[in-house]
């Protein structure tokens, strides 16, 4: 049956009375991926990766540290999240580069970082390739194909899955980071969801985010490099125990024994 036309203008003055309309919470909170919020969580990886809260500062960073290798044989690290030799991020950055300014400085490194892909190994690279990177960590298009890697790789899935969970920028930030250290935060979230339900499945989330915690120092303890677990502990942990389930500046914690803050507006 059709709705009378007598009805519409009745409505409208209804409509126009109360005012404008407000859309949902959920689709007006863009979460971790509001520029000042992932603006603090690239602060809170640069000073677990970097000891620095001024990761922009990073992209030029380059390391290859022997002794740290023996007991991650990552090869090298570098720029901001940490990409390193053998996890194919390093790759994909430098291939990206070339892809957006071609014949770049390090584009003659791109047979020899293929070689070593998935392996230790640093052979085809060594000194000039450190200072080349630091060469290009002053190019705007360099720092645009790591922005890009790691909001392709990391940010940008694990971001959206941890919204899909029913997560505040705290759980979003817990999941990006696990998978910045980890290459992916699907086993730790998988151990956590035996534990407790997500938020989108009716449980309490930070009953959940506990968990996940848990479950992350767990993953950490197995790796020798990652022993020290104060990334979550003094940090992250200490923003759940707060309430701070959306990571609102101030934040004061620390890591790996030094103390940080970052401000409020």
């Amino acid at each position: 049956m059709k709705r009378s036309t007598i009805m519409f203008p009745v409505m409208l003055a209804l409509l126009l009375a109360a005012g404008p309309t407000t859309a949902p919470s959920s689709s007006v909170k863009p979460g971790l991926t509001a520029p000042a919020k992932k603006e603090i969580a690239m602060q809170l990886v640069s000073a677990a990766e970097n000891s620095s809260l001024d990761w922009r500062a990073q992209y030029a960073y380059i390391e290859y540290n022997v002794e740290h290798n023996a007991r991650e044989n990552r090869g090298y690290t570098a720029g901001i999240i940490g990409f390193t030799s053998r996890t194919h991020d390093m790759l994909e950055v430098v291939r990206l580069y070339d892809t957006i300014s071609p014949k770049n400085v390090l584009s003659k490194y791109l047979p020899a970082l293929e070689k070593v892909d998935d392996t230790p190994a640093t052979t085809g690279l060594g000194k000039d390739f450190e200072r080349d990177w630091k060469m290009a960590g002053a190019d705007p298009k360099f720092r645009e194909a790591q922005d890009r890697e790691r909001d392709r790789t990391y940010f940008d899935p694990t971001v959206s899955q941890a919204q899909a969970d029913g997560l505040h920028e705290l759980g979003q930030f817990a999941y990006y980071d696990c998978a910045v250290m980890h290459g992916s935060c699907e086993h730790v979230r998988a151990a956590a969801m035996k534990k407790a339900k997500t938020p989108a499945q009716g449980g309490d989330e930070v009953a959940y985010l506990n968990a996940f915690l848990d479950a992350r120092v767990r993953e950490m303890k197995r790796e020798e490099a990652h022993g020290d677990v104060s990334r979550v502990e003094t940090a992250q942990r200490v923003f759940l125990r707060e309430g701070n389930l959306s990571l609102d500046p101030p934040l004061r914690f620390k890591t790996y024994g030094d103390e940080y803050t970052i401000p409020g507006r």
